[in-house]
Protein backbone atom coordinates (compact mmCIF):
# COMPACT_ATOMS: atom_id res chain seq x y z
CA UNK A 1 0.00 0.00 0.00
CA UNK A 2 1.16 3.45 -1.43
CA UNK A 3 0.22 7.12 1.17
CA UNK A 4 0.02 9.89 -1.05
CA UNK A 5 -0.05 13.35 0.70
CA UNK A 6 -1.93 15.57 -1.10
CA UNK A 7 -1.96 19.27 -0.13
CA UNK A 8 -4.30 20.33 -2.88
CA UNK A 9 -6.70 17.89 -0.96
CA UNK A 10 -6.97 19.56 2.31
CA UNK A 11 -7.49 22.91 0.35
CA UNK A 12 -3.87 24.65 0.04
CA UNK A 13 -2.30 24.74 -3.41
CA UNK A 14 0.78 23.73 -3.40
CA UNK A 15 3.78 26.86 -4.16
CA UNK A 16 5.70 24.94 -6.61
CA UNK A 17 8.91 25.44 -3.80
CA UNK A 18 10.26 22.43 -3.08
CA UNK A 19 10.85 21.49 0.62
CA UNK A 20 14.57 22.53 0.11
CA UNK A 21 14.30 25.72 -1.01
CA UNK A 22 11.60 26.66 1.82
CA UNK A 23 14.21 25.29 4.41
CA UNK A 24 16.85 27.51 2.62
CA UNK A 25 14.72 30.34 2.81
CA UNK A 26 13.97 30.14 6.49
CA UNK A 27 17.47 29.43 7.13
CA UNK A 28 18.42 32.83 5.51
CA UNK A 29 16.11 34.61 7.35
CA UNK A 30 17.21 33.05 10.34
CA UNK A 31 21.00 34.07 9.77
CA UNK A 32 20.02 37.44 9.03
CA UNK A 33 18.32 37.87 12.30
CA UNK A 34 21.15 36.71 14.21
CA UNK A 35 23.78 38.97 12.27
CA UNK A 36 21.46 41.93 13.34
CA UNK A 37 20.84 40.41 16.98
CA UNK A 38 24.88 40.37 17.32
CA UNK A 39 25.47 43.60 16.04
CA UNK A 40 22.61 45.04 18.39
CA UNK A 41 24.82 43.39 21.19
CA UNK A 42 28.23 44.69 20.09
CA UNK A 43 26.55 47.87 19.62
CA UNK A 44 25.25 48.08 23.47
CA UNK A 45 28.12 46.42 24.95
CA UNK A 46 29.97 49.67 23.59
CA UNK A 47 28.19 51.64 24.75
CA UNK A 48 28.44 49.85 28.22
CA UNK A 49 32.02 50.71 28.19
CA UNK A 50 32.09 54.09 27.13
CA UNK A 51 30.04 54.61 30.17
CA UNK A 52 32.59 52.50 32.23
CA UNK A 53 35.69 54.34 30.38
CA UNK A 54 34.54 57.98 31.25
CA UNK A 55 34.02 56.48 35.16
CA UNK A 56 37.13 55.46 35.07
CA UNK A 57 38.32 59.09 33.68
CA UNK A 58 36.57 61.08 35.73
CA UNK A 59 38.11 58.85 38.46
CA UNK A 60 41.50 59.50 37.20
CA UNK A 61 41.03 63.15 36.87
CA UNK A 62 39.52 63.64 40.55
CA UNK A 63 42.40 61.37 41.82
CA UNK A 64 45.31 63.79 39.98
CA UNK A 65 43.37 66.72 41.11
CA UNK A 66 43.51 65.56 44.94
CA UNK A 67 47.16 65.14 44.46
CA UNK A 68 48.18 68.78 42.75
CA UNK A 69 49.73 70.52 45.91
CA UNK A 70 47.74 73.57 46.07
CA UNK A 71 44.48 72.69 44.04
CA UNK A 72 41.75 72.52 46.77
CA UNK A 73 40.06 69.35 44.84
CA UNK A 74 37.12 68.86 46.93
CA UNK A 75 35.95 71.65 45.26
CA UNK A 76 36.29 71.03 42.28
CA UNK A 77 33.77 68.86 40.18
CA UNK A 78 34.62 66.31 37.60
CA UNK A 79 32.33 65.14 35.13
CA UNK A 80 32.87 62.85 31.76
CA UNK A 81 30.82 62.51 28.65
CA UNK A 82 32.43 60.37 25.66
CA UNK A 83 35.97 61.32 26.96
CA UNK A 84 35.18 65.06 27.54
CA UNK A 85 36.11 66.19 30.80
CA UNK A 86 33.81 68.98 32.37
CA UNK A 87 35.69 70.80 35.44
CA UNK A 88 32.72 72.92 37.78
CA UNK A 89 33.32 74.54 40.94
CA UNK A 90 35.89 77.33 42.02
CA UNK A 91 39.35 77.61 42.58
CA UNK A 92 41.34 80.85 44.21
CA UNK A 93 43.22 81.65 40.92
CA UNK A 94 43.68 81.88 37.48
CA UNK A 95 46.87 80.06 37.69
CA UNK A 96 44.89 77.39 39.54
CA UNK A 97 42.03 77.00 36.83
CA UNK A 98 44.75 76.88 34.39
CA UNK A 99 46.27 73.71 36.19
CA UNK A 100 43.16 71.93 36.79
CA UNK A 101 42.45 72.18 33.27
CA UNK A 102 46.29 70.43 32.84
CA UNK A 103 45.93 68.41 35.35
CA UNK A 104 43.06 67.36 33.58
CA UNK A 105 44.43 67.19 30.00
CA UNK A 106 47.44 64.94 31.01
CA UNK A 107 45.01 62.03 32.35
CA UNK A 108 45.00 58.96 29.55
CA UNK A 109 41.70 58.56 27.51
CA UNK A 110 40.85 62.76 28.19
CA UNK A 111 39.59 63.47 24.41
CA UNK A 112 39.25 67.77 25.70
CA UNK A 113 38.83 69.70 29.14
CA UNK A 114 35.37 72.08 29.23
CA UNK A 115 36.40 74.11 31.94
CA UNK A 116 34.05 75.69 33.32
CA UNK A 117 35.53 76.55 36.99
CA UNK A 118 35.21 79.89 38.58
CA UNK A 119 38.10 82.39 40.52
CA UNK A 120 36.31 83.24 43.82
CA UNK A 121 37.20 86.12 45.07
CA UNK A 122 39.57 86.66 48.45
CA UNK A 123 37.67 87.94 51.40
Amino acid sequence: MQLRWRADAIGTKPSGESAGQKLDRSTERAGEKMNQAAADVKQKAERAGDKIDDAAITTKVKTALIAEPGLKALQINVDTANGVVTLTGAVDSSQNLDRATQVAQSVDGVKSVDNRLNVKAKA
